[in-house]
């Protein structure tokens, strides 16, 4: 499925970055490391930081560009929880590890804040987020989770909103009820991957682009990884690869579906249209099987996505694809310029548990399922912590059983695109 890019796809992130994005060299030659990382996305870019502050010799590998796969082109939307929501965590790891993995979570969100300003860059950050429902018998979902969040967690910041009040928050008919989590936010995902490169080199960190790692192994007491025009020797060996770990581990490859998804964003609103759309300026994704998620950009756009494909592929007119579901959202953008469509994929995993994990020195952090800005943040806060020796969050981790896909490479997606067609049906009766 890889194809190795030297350009970002062309986002609206992409086209409104501020400056010319950083070009970074190709690997070439030997290299010794001590802490090797595939994959210069949110999850590889995070446990770097941590490890270089901890004063680790760390080398990234990056096959196309920082952050040119999801952790550049995602909704932007910084949400408490995992794609799975709590249940299976809870029903894998009892309440009491559940909770471990939510204070962890909530860390996440805290540290997203306050990074930025440590390291001296911007991400557009703007802070509160809602969860809506879109049928009426949804609404007890919201009901249920703010309950759950409260007695399981202890997590007291979730606020409902009935149907009479949410047009001071969504100018939208579709929505019966929502919670807002004051924690929550959105953000301009590209400018916070390329935030964490530029802090990640001023603490002495190398990052190679360009440079796709094609296999690796067992070197002494550590591993060999093998690129086209060179190879790096290192003591650790973290894989953050994500939908894009193909054929560099199987086993891990066959635990992913690549799924496409896609988003799109309009051209500069009206101000006063922008923000009678949401006048909070929260950021929305709603509680259906395959949601529709929505924000505003500070330059007054509507960034809106609400496909995927689980074939993989991305429509061919990403724009005409959803304008529908912009439209019956906004019925009052019906017709509006949509001026960005784009689309990528995301790293699945069967039951839409993060699978994090080590065997020996090697590392992996996937499976984040469509839902991975902070995600990622907890994610490799336990991978770096485990490897400067403190194992509890990732034993927790460890302990979620992520099984292959049935049906291997050729029949998981047809298998798997069929079950979804059932629930999305659900959603509509």
């Amino acid at each position: 499925m890889f194809r190795q890019s030297t350009q970002h796809v062309g986002s609206y992130y992409a086209a409104c970055y501020p400056t010319p994005i950083p070009q970074r060299p190709a690997l070439q030659g030997q290299l010794d490391t001590e802490v090797l990382i595939v994959g210069a996305g949110f999850s590889g870019l995070h446990t770097a930081l941590r490890l270089l502050q901890a004063g680790k010799r760390v080398t990234l590998l990056e096959a196309s560009r920082v952050a040119w796969a999801a952790s550049g082109r995602n909704g932007g939307q910084a949400l408490l929880g995992w794609s799975c929501d709590m249940p299976p965590l809870e029903k894998a790891l009892g309440l009491e590890g559940a909770r471990q993995l939510w204070d962890s979570m909530c860390w996440a969100a805290q540290e997203l804040r306050e990074l930025p300003g440590r390291h001296g860059f911007d991400i557009d950050y703007r802070p509160g987020s809602l969860w809506a429902a879109v049928q009426p018998r949804r609404v007890q979902q919201l009901h249920d989770a703010q309950h759950d969040a409260l007695v399981n967690q202890g997590y007291d910041q979730l606020q409902f909103i009935s149907r009479e009040e949410l047009p001071d928050w969504i100018a939208s008919p579709r929505y019966q009820a929502a919670l807002y989590d004051p924690q929550g936010a959105h953000l301009n995902p590209l400018k916070l991957a390329q935030g964490l490169a530029q802090a990640i080199e001023q603490a002495g960190g190398q990052i190679f682009e360009l440079s796709q790692a094609l296999d690796y192994q067992p070197s002494g007491s550590g591993y060999r990884v093998r690129c086209a025009q060179g190879e790096v020797r290192c003591d650790v060996l973290v894989m953050a690869c994500n939908a894009y770990i193909d054929q560099f581990d199987r086993k891990l490859a066959g635990r992913l579906l690549p799924v496409g998804s896609y988003q799109i964003a309009t051209a500069p609103l009206a101000p006063d249209l922008a923000q009678s759309l949401l006048p909070r300026n929260s950021c929305v994704i709603d509680n259906q099987f395959v949601p529709d998620y929505f924000r505003l950009t500070p330059d007054h756009r509507l960034l809106f996505g609400g496909g995927c494909t689980y074939l993989g592929g991305i429509p061919r007119d990403v724009a005409q694809s959803t304008r529908p579901y912009l439209e019956r959202a906004f019925p009052q953008l019906r017709g509006v310029e949509i001026e960005f469509g784009w689309g990528g994929h995301i790293d699945i995993s069967m039951k839409r548990t993060p699978d994090i994990g080590r065997v020996g020195q090697r590392y992996w952090l996937q499976g984040f399922s469509g839902h991975g800005v902070l995600p990622t943040l907890a994610g490799a806060q336990a991978v770096a912590d485990a490897i400067l020796g403190n194992t509890q969050l990732l034993e927790l981790y460890q302990s979620l059983h992520n099984p292959s896909f049935p049906g291997g490479s050729l029949l998981a997606a047809p298998l798997e695109a069929a079950g979804k067609v059932w629930y999305r049906l659900r959603d509509v009766v």
